[in-house]
């Protein structure tokens, strides 16, 4: 069993690394929780996007990563860098002492997980996986539902994922659109959806899939279909496209039960669509204040996931979502990969 030190008698410093798109909703953050956290360091190999990070947070900024961990204070390293790069960043911060949190997903490839759990229990260092998804008001109802068991036995869900990745998107980074850094539409954009998959249903038994590059001129692929069975007996469908005309359009989850039938939908599972069951309770009041407008597929989750973070570093919580819990998820997106590819049904747990 890891013993972790914590911290309580002043504040966690945090240092990221890669100042793109996503690194923003990591500051905003930040500051929603300036009392508990302060930003000491940031580091990317783009001087542009270096030099903006720097003037917003007004930490010290670095171009390469191995020099900032031979000088920062910091005792989180946040990884906001493209996918295929977070095994090595990770094992190189695990190594240095340091506590490590990555955007998702935490790799492209299965063995380069494991090694990044193992990475982080050699060191007794924590391993957190970003999945703010899970805290949007939305999923916590509908989570708390299954829970609760109301939906009695689960027959069926389905999953939509209609959004839009404009050619200009993938040329605007190198990076983008490559099986090693980044994966296509299941691996990345949709892996937050991939994630509630077991997390919301529960240990899923096999999968089948087909996935296509229809489109994009890019490695990976822009569109995909599941097939998925759970352990439970439920099954369920997964439809992803990037090519989505003229704009993202729908990210939904619908599940049908014995005694229930819910929808979560707009355009990144922000609007409680449908919530019908056999039995009223107090909570389904909060229905109507859980939908939210958003401008932004991300959602707002990440000032709550830090939440959860920065409570597990006190030393008052345990994480929502560590590397183990990373791991199920990726376990999910390779065997859709491997059926895609091979033609035939995945069974899980994948072997190790």
């Amino acid at each position: 069993m890891h013993r972790y030190s914590t911290i309580t008698d002043r504040k966690i410093r945090i240092a990221l690394v890669g100042c793109g798109r996503i690194s923003a909703n990591h500051f905003g953050a930040m500051e929603q929780h300036a009392k508990h956290v302060e930003l000491v360091d940031v580091c990317d190999v783009d001087t542009t996007a270096l030099a903006q990070a720097v003037v917003r947070t007004k930490a010290k900024g670095h171009s390469n990563i191995a020099a900032m961990l031979k000088t920062t204070t910091a005792d989180l390293v946040v990884l906001t860098t493209p996918s295929g790069l977070h095994p090595e960043q990770a094992i190189h911060v695990a190594q240095s002492g340091r506590h490590v949190m990555t955007e998702k997903p935490m790799a492209t490839r299965w063995h380069d997980g494991l090694r990044m759990v193992k990475a982080c229990d050699d060191a007794n260092v924590r391993l957190f996986v970003v999945k703010q998804n899970r805290r949007n008001a939305t999923l916590q109802l509908l989570k708390r539902a299954i829970e609760q068991d109301r939906f009695g036995k689960i027959y069926s869900v389905g999953m939509n994922v209609f959004w839009t990745r404009s050619q200009d998107y993938y040329d605007s980074a190198k990076w983008r659109g490559t099986w090693e850094f980044d994966g296509g539409a299941f691996m990345n954009q949709a892996s937050h959806y991939i994630d509630l998959l077991d997390w919301m249903i529960g240990p899923v038994e096999s999968v089948m899939a087909y996935t296509a590059t229809l489109a994009r001129n890019i490695e990976v692929e822009d569109s995909g279909v599941a097939a998925v069975r759970w352990r439970s007996g439920a099954m369920g469908t997964v439809n992803v496209s990037m090519l989505t005309y003229p704009q993202n359009m729908e990210g939904s989850i619908t599940v049908l039960g014995e005694n229930g039938t819910v929808r979560i939908g707009g355009v990144a599972v922000n609007e409680i669509q449908k919530w019908q069951f056999a039995d009223m309770r107090p909570e389904d009041a909060d229905i109507v204040k859980a939908s939210y407008q958003t401008t932004s597929v991300y959602g707002f989750g990440h000032r709550y996931y830090y939440d959860n973070v920065i409570k597990t570093l006190r030393g008052e919580a345990e994480p929502e979502t560590d590397g183990r819990e990373g791991l199920k998820t990726l376990e999910l997106l390779i065997a859709i990969y491997l059926s895609s590819r091979d033609g035939k049904r995945v069974a899980l747990p994948l072997d190790y």
